[in-house]
């Protein structure tokens, strides 16, 4: 339990500092959208199971008694305050990818009003023209 906790934990993580990082970067596309997806779904799943993880039922079943599921591969202090350390960081993320969106400009098939889009590289056939 506390492996598979510990990787839905990472993924969600590596979700969110993706959505930070595109944001500050001016990036907003369909893979942005995709990992802000899981973060909100995640958000949502917290919210509708009264604040707590959801993996604690799971726990309490699997014979821990306080149904903790905070004894994830982190430390302690960590794993406890993860809801106010992701706060702040959903507010930093939507604030960035709103200034985004109103800054104007295209992405990568996303259409008007979506964030500037600067490619890493052209493809060549795009150099020849």
């Amino acid at each position: 339990m506390k492996a598979f906790h510990t990787f839905a934990w990472f993924t969600i993580e590596a979700c969110m500092v993706y959505v930070l990082y595109a944001g500050a970067r001016g990036r907003t596309d369909r893979t942005v959208g995709l990992a802000a997806g899981v973060v909100t779904a995640e958000t949502l799943v917290f919210a509708a199971n009264g604040f707590h993880c959801p993996l604690t039922a799971v726990a309490k079943d699997l014979g821990d008694q306080t149904g903790s599921v905070t004894d994830i591969y982190l430390p302690r202090w960590f794993a406890k305050n993860l809801p106010g350390i992701h706060v702040p960081l959903i507010l930093a993320a939507v604030l960035l990818h709103w200034r985004n969106y109103r800054a104007g400009g295209t992405t990568a098939g996303n259409g008007p009003g979506a964030a500037r889009f600067i490619p890493d590289a052209a493809p060549e056939a795009a150099r020849s023209n």
